[in-house]
């Protein structure tokens, strides 16, 4: 990487386009809590952006401030949400689908008209590039839009009656209750939404927590969250996570956990929970993707799925291929294509045009990659890309490190940035034992032509992670297919159609099949007397 090519991370005010600057620090003390948007007065947590100026002496622009909200507000977002559930009497689980999806519209019409706000707040908080932010904005409401035509679907297809062994029923689904929604800093708008619309769409409240890095980028929706549904049903909370969260879980009035962040801290919260067989948990955790490379592999697309899998968004991503395994008769060419490319890699600041390597969001996350890459590097490893792990500040050029073996810290962990740990191997057995003895099971890809070969992994391989990839990194996406994982990996499925039945359940409607249950039932449905028991559908 050139010297004029590394200086441009930082860069003055003036240097920053017109649309991408900040008029001055964004103070939020605002918080929305029994479907009022109150002003908080007391403590504020400073908001630093990854972006560092000249004029700051070359450290974090300070972004703003958000509320460091206390237990007495977080008890007041549990009642607000209790009165709105009212042991699912409320009006909101009371609605018809219908009428839930009017709430739901309502919403994504105000949440387009701040797009452009969302976006700009996503680049400066957590360093995504404008056209990833852009990218995550619109695939959020893609994905809302989806999540009503998934749920009219469903709906369709309960409006029905069934008839068995003389009973006469209707099978639909209902709420759950209260339900904690924690969003990851890497998604913060996007997976934040995954959760919490199919939560609301499904009847259930919910109090929702944004990630520590990505909290500004939610204000501008909380009118919009306000104006759209009914008070209570959505509450937000801005905080220490420990002294919020945790009281939260043990009052064991939360029914629903939904969380995207470690596996360490999704086990805290549950066991915050006095009545855990009450608890239902709906969980995106941590992985270390592996890649395995087939020594017939297209070394071309290898190459390209691989640098793209490991390093978008700084490999800041679950989905992130974490390790690469390359047969040993073809590393020596991988490698030089491998480094090849990422020597051409843009790195700058997010509104450069196609960057691709931005600075990290993380508080000393350069630091904690430096004690990976050391540690490697004590164990026998090399960096063998030029100017691999070089640090500016927030700052890392992607590292690739060569050959690493299991006493390496970077071989177990998930490093969560841009370090790509390659190794050999020379029997197949070797990546696939990896995979077995891993505490994550979410994703692999492979590499290969031989269908024999590839079959035979793919046997293996399925009951070890939730999505083998053939040819192509590891995603998440399409968001209609389902994504979980295995073991530390995920609790439950998010999809499209698999999210609305995580955040409810399936409740009947049951009597005898005779002449008197016939007419009650019959003058129930033609009078249109229930929201539940109904054959009316959304068409």
């Amino acid at each position: 990487m050139s010297t004029k090519k590394f200086e441009n991370i930082i860069r003055s005010i003036k240097e920053i386009p017109d649309e991408f600057r900040f008029d001055g620090e964004i103070i939020q003390s605002e918080y929305l809590i029994d479907g009022e948007i109150r002003n908080w007065k007391g403590e504020q947590q400073d908001v630093y952006s990854p972006i560092c100026l000249k004029e700051n002496e070359n450290k974090q622009f300070k972004l703003g401030t958000y509320p460091m909200l206390t237990q007495i507000e977080a008890n007041q977002a549990l009642e607000s949400a209790s009165n709105a559930y009212n042991m699912g009497m409320g009006e909101w689980p009371q609605m018809s689908v219908g009428q839930r999806i009017k709430h739901i519209e309502k919403f994504t019409f105000k949440m387009i008209e701040k797009r452009d706000e969302v976006v700009k707040l996503l680049m400066w908080e957590i360093g995504k590039s404008y056209k990833d932010s852009q990218k995550e904005f619109d695939r959020t409401v893609d994905y809302i839009k989806d999540t009503i035509d998934a749920l009219k679907e469903l709906d369709r297809k309960n409006s029905k009656l069934e008839i068995n062994s003389g009973i006469l029923a209707q099978i639909k689904r209902s709420p759950i209750g209260i339900t904690l929604c924690i969003g990851p800093f890497n998604y913060p708008l996007n997976e934040t939404f995954t959760t919490l619309i199919p939560a609301l769409i499904m009847g259930n409240v919910v109090i929702f927590k944004p990630p520590k890095f990505g909290v500004l980028l939610h204000k501008p929706l909380l009118e919009a969250f306000k104006d759209s549904f009914p008070k209570g049903v959505v509450n937000t909370l801005y905080g220490s996570g420990a002294k919020l969260l945790t009281p939260l879980m043990q009052s064991g009035k939360i029914d629903v956990l939904a969380f995207i962040g470690s596996s360490n801290v999704a086990s805290q919260l549950k066991h915050n929970h006095p009545k855990p067989n009450r608890l239902k948990a709906i969980l995106g955790l941590e992985a270390k993707n592996a890649g395995i490379i087939m020594p017939d592999a297209n070394l071309e697309v290898a190459v390209n799925e691989c640098v793209s899998g490991s390093l978008s968004f700084n490999g800041q991503r679950c989905t992130a291929l974490k390790i690469l395994f390359v047969h040993e008769n073809i590393v020596g060419s991988f490698l030089e294509q491998f480094n090849t490319k990422i020597d051409d890699i843009k790195c700058g600041l997010p509104w450069d045009e196609d960057v691709q390597i931005t600075p990290l969001p993380e508080y000393k996350k350069t630091e904690y990659l430096k004690e990976l890459i050391d540690d490697a590097l004590k164990n026998g490893a090399n960096i063998v890309n030029k100017n691999g792990g070089t640090i500016k500040n927030t700052f890392m050029f992607p590292a690739v490190l060569y050959p690493v073996n299991k006493n390496m810290k970077i071989y177990h962990v998930e490093q969560f940035g841009p370090i790509v740990p390659i190794l050999t191997y020379k029997d197949i057995k070797e990546p696939l034992l990896y995979m077995m003895e891993s505490n994550y099971g979410q994703q692999v890809s492979i590499f290969g032509k031989n269908s024999d070969e590839i079959a035979k992994l793919v046997d293996g391989l399925v009951n070890q992670v939730s999505r083998v990839n053939i040819n192509s990194q590891c995603q998440r996406g399409p968001d209609i297919f389902p994504f979980t994982g295995r073991k530390d990996s995920a609790q439950s499925t998010l999809s499209v159609s698999d999210a609305l039945r995580a955040f409810s359940i399936r409740s009947m409607v049951a009597m005898k099949n005779d002449s008197d249950n016939k007419e009650l039932i019959t003058s129930i449905l033609r009078n249109h007397k229930s929201n539940f028991l109904s054959t009316d559908f959304i068409l």
